[in-house]
């Protein structure tokens, strides 16, 4: 959510940006934001105005009825009534007023940093740099549940009578290999001075509106039915959500957390949910990271935080390429996105296994995260990165680590995390 005084003052700023996002629906928000808000400051006038007379007339009854003069008294004491009546009126309508503002500042997308090259989707998105020789072996690599299926590691077929498409059940040396790689990311991540956390694993509704947006919150989020809790998508939503209504000294900033967490998600949309395969799934377990820092340094921090995933990946000898988010791909909240790529060498491609957001000021501001400054008080600038989701993360490295004789290479870093399993047969 943008600043409602950068908006008023530079409304067609604004409006470059929408179409940059080619939200061009959106364009009419503008216009409606800055004509309610003048009505919101007409009423905030006229009230402040019945306030201060309320308050002179308040002075004249006391000295009226203090010389006697108790029929002029009572009169003013109308005009109070009155002028009580039509405060309570002008309050209403201000308070009305500025919730229609919120519903369509939070509609209104946030400005996109000027590096973020313009198009329309993802397939616009623009490749920054590989790392790592993406190799195709000489000997054909099976579907990925397949592999998993050699090593009697999962269970779709139990999964869909027990809940569904979207669901699994991981066995063995597969679901060993799957615990080892969150807690290899966990230390991988404590090594570089992050803050180790399990945070909760629901949030309220007041939480959701700060995290995200209206569009992402209806594709992504499970509620619970009665309460008002929904179960995270993705464990920065509470990482985040740890600092509502707060004020941080300066001082203490960066807040720099990496969190464990499952997650839950609809997963609605165009992509749906593979009926044989991990990629998209109603429930994964996730290694994340997130930081809280000032304005200026949120640029510094976006560089680290992806840079982090990419060497997670190399270490474990996987083929990774940064992708930078185009402006149509961007989500609202967003001010610049890269996405992590592994290298698939069955599908000959890299495909998605993170993401790293800078947000700016747009969480903190629905979240109330201030910062106490040594010039006053502003708003923290929020990032979030994908350490590592072991479903995808499991398609990358059975793919890259499948031997020619079926066994699977486990790299030296998550030896330790296995046993000292030097391979799965």
């Amino acid at each position: 959510m943008i600043d409602i005084k950068f908006l008023r003052e530079n409304p067609d700023v604004v409006k470059e940006n929408i179409r940059k996002k080619f939200q061009d629906e959106k364009l009419v928000l503008v216009d409606e934001v800055i004509d309610l808000d003048a009505q919101v400051r007409k009423a905030q006038q006229e009230a402040d105005n019945i306030r201060a007379s309320r308050n002179k007339i308040s002075k004249e009854i006391g000295a009226l009825m203090a010389q006697g003069r108790k029929e002029e008294a009572e009169a003013k004491k109308a005009e109070v009534a009155a002028n009580a009546a039509r405060l309570a009126e002008l309050e209403e309508q201000e308070n009305e007023l500025r919730q229609k503002i919120r519903k369509d500042m939070m509609t209104i997308p946030n400005i996109i940093d000027p590096s973020v090259p313009i198009g329309k989707d993802d397939s616009e998105n623009v490749e920054i740099t590989r790392y790592g020789e993406p190799v195709v072996p000489d000997f054909e690599i099976p579907y990925h549940t397949e592999i998993m299926e050699r090593f009697h590691g999962i269970d779709l077929d139990a999964a869909g009578r027990v809940a569904g498409n979207g669901f699994y059940y991981l066995m063995g040396d597969i679901a060993r290999l799957h615990s080892a790689v969150i807690a290899y990311a966990r230390d991988f991540m404590i090594n570089r001075g992050f803050t180790y956390c399990v945070p909760p694993f629901m949030i309220r509704s007041s939480v959701v509106d700060g995290v995200m947006s209206f569009a992402e919150m209806d594709a992504m989020m499970y509620k619970i039915e009665g309460e008002d809790l929904y179960l995270i998508g993705t464990s920065e939503h509470s990482m985040i959500g740890k600092f509502i209504d707060t004020i941080i000294p300066e001082e203490e900033l960066p807040k720099t957390l990496t969190s464990y967490s499952p997650c839950f998600r609809k997963e609605k949309g165009a992509h749906g949910i593979e009926e044989r395969g991990v990629y998209r799934i109603h429930q994964f377990e996730k290694q994340e990271m997130i930081v809280v820092c000032k304005p200026e340094d949120s640029p510094i921090w976006f560089d680290k935080l992806w840079q982090n995933t990419v060497d997670l990946f190399r270490s474990m000898d996987i083929p990774v390429r940064t992708i930078e988010c185009c402006s149509g791909d961007l989500a609202d909240l967003k001010v610049k996105s890269y996405d992590v790529e592994a290298w698939s060498p069955r599908q000959k491609k890299y495909f998605e296994v993170g993401s790293c957001s800078n947000l700016g000021d747009a969480q903190a501001r629905r979240l109330r995260i201030r910062v106490n400054g040594k010039d006053g008080k502003y708003f923290a600038h929020t990032l979030n990165n994908t350490v590592v989701a072991p479903p995808r993360m499991l398609i990358a490295f059975l793919e890259n680590n499948l031997q020619a004789d079926g066994s699977v290479r486990i790299p030296e870093v998550l030896q330790p995390y296995m046993g000292g399993m030097t391979q799965i047969r």
